[in-house]
């Protein structure tokens, strides 16, 4: 059975380096957990390094979160679904939010619970995901500050998570600036202004991004030690946190062009070929595992001589034919993961997870 290992050193050095990062630039940051769905051991391990704030886009996730440690601030990052309010309340510290409707059913539930329940109001910035227009800022304030049991704790924003658009100085200062019209029209305090993910880190290492922007919420860069912007490594970071390892079930040589008429595959593909390869062979590999766990796209071969050539829903077919090793049938193949690709193998009860 093909699996994940998480590499506990790593994860380590990583952590370290982002929380010696926001430390010296006087922000605050917490650990985006969603990638991990849930899997109780590496969570665990994430708790272990210090983190004392855990993001996550679901409720069951979070629930974990407070079984393992009650004292860990729990951040719900993603407006609430109705169905969801009470376990909101309940295992969530903290949630994102755009709507005033839902913001009072939270309200509701809060009271109800006897707590709490802290809020971040999200801005659009042009990416067209979640977040209340600009113009409309002062008066959803206004009705959100009237309601029982609700603190504002945040104001924040996401980029580059629909639509591409990158996070800019602009876009923070504007962030920024919103916080501070709502403070003086209110005369209220809004302690966090989070201004996005792992993709705003290379803007802090430029020293770009403003004062006021004092929160980050990071995943990707922490398991994966990269710069979104450049898809390049992070200096001083490691890469590889995570890893895959498959095993061959089949090696054989055939044909590199499929026989016979071509149609759509269950995939909805239809095998487009290269009348140079007619005639041509292939020593192709078939791996244990296959797109019900992960998408090609997101697979890179440790093996730089290896390609990946296609896989079904439980398979994956490989072209060894360059590499210099000898596989033979039971043998381990490996790939470094891009972030959806890990995403996905976490998320999937048929993958075996392990920790190093």
């Amino acid at each position: 059975m093909a699996y994940i290992e998480l590499y506990k050193d790593r994860l380590k050095h990583n952590y370290q380096h982002l929380d010696n990062l926001f430390k010296h630039s006087g922000k605050e940051w917490a650990v985006v957990t969603k990638m991990l769905c849930g899997n109780r051991t590496y969570i665990e391990e994430i708790i272990n390094l210090g983190a004392k704030e855990l993001c996550d886009s679901r409720i069951s996730n979070l629930k974990v979160v407070k079984e393992i440690d009650p004292s860990v601030q729990t951040v719900y990052i993603k407006p609430p679904a109705k169905r969801s309010i009470e376990k909101i309340v309940k295992y969530a510290d903290v949630s994102f939010n755009t709507e005033f409707a839902t913001i009072k059913m939270l309200s509701d539930e809060a009271v109800k619970q006897n707590k709490t329940h802290k809020v971040i109001i999200m801005i659009e910035l042009g990416d067209l995901r979640e977040g209340i227009m600009g113009d409309h800022l002062i008066d959803f304030y206004d009705s959100i500050f009237k309601l029982p049991n609700i603190f504002i704790s945040g104001i924040g924003t996401n980029l580059n998570c629909l639509n591409g658009v990158l996070p800019s100085q602009d876009k923070l200062i504007q962030l920024s600036l919103y916080q501070q019209l709502v403070e003086f029209k209110f005369n209220r305090d809004i302690p966090w202004v989070t201004g996005g993910t792992s993709v705003i880190i290379p803007l802090l290492l430029q020293h770009q991004v403003p004062d006021g922007v004092n929160h980050f919420r990071v995943g990707e860069t922490l398991y994966f030690g990269n710069n979104l912007l450049t898809e390049e490594p992070i200096p001083g970071m490691k890469p590889d946190v995570i890893k895959l390892f498959t095993e061959i079930i089949e090696i054989t040589e055939k044909p590199k062009v499929p026989i016979g008429y071509l149609a759509e595959n269950p995939s909805g593909e239809v095998f487009k070929v290269d009348e140079n390869d007619f005639g041509e062979k292939m020593h192709r590999a078939i791996l244990d595992i296959g797109l019900l766990d992960v998408s090609t796209d997101f697979l890179i071969p440790d093996d730089e001589n290896i390609t990946v050539v296609g896989a079904s829903s439980d398979m994956l077919v490989v072209d060894i034919s360059n590499s210099d090793k000898e596989y033979k049938v039971g043998d381990i193949i490996s790939f470094r993961l891009k972030y959806m690709g890990a995403l996905g193998l976490l998320n999937s009860d048929y993958i075996e997870k392990r920790l190093v």
